[in-house]
């Protein structure tokens, strides 16, 4: 797939591969949250005890970053089923979000600070 992949060329890939194995009847919304969080997990693994210019190079290495692409694609994967499986419109839902945080967060208090919006 290319650059020019469209989110409904996603949720497509990720619903027909699912269907093609008949796996729906395993995909009920919790068990999909709870997967997403697994990968999420599968991905934090590979970053484990590392910081900096280590992590940094241990990313770097191509048997690494092959599994640390794995990993997001994963992530992405379950993510979509779920969007699909919800009837949730990701783009804008991701807009709305965005829309939120940036008055949580305004770049007047939060530029270079990690602190929560409510402690800004």
């Amino acid at each position: 797939m290319s650059a020019d992949v469209t989110m409904n060329d996603l949720l497509a890939t990720a619903a027909r591969f699912r269907d093609e194995r008949d796996w729906a009847q395993f995909h009920t919304p919790k068990d999909l949250a709870a997967n997403l969080c697994i990968e999420a997990a599968e991905l934090l693994e590979l970053t484990q005890w590392r910081s900096g210019d280590g992590l940094t190079q241990h990313l770097a290495t191509p048997e690494v970053r092959e599994a640390f692409e794995d990993e997001l694609a994963d992530v992405l994967l379950t993510l979509l089923l779920l969007t699909h499986d919800q009837g949730v419109d990701l783009p804008a839902a991701f807009a709305r979000k965005m829309k939120k945080n940036e008055a949580k967060y305004p770049v007047s208090k939060a530029k270079g600070s990690n602190a929560k919006y409510d402690k800004l």
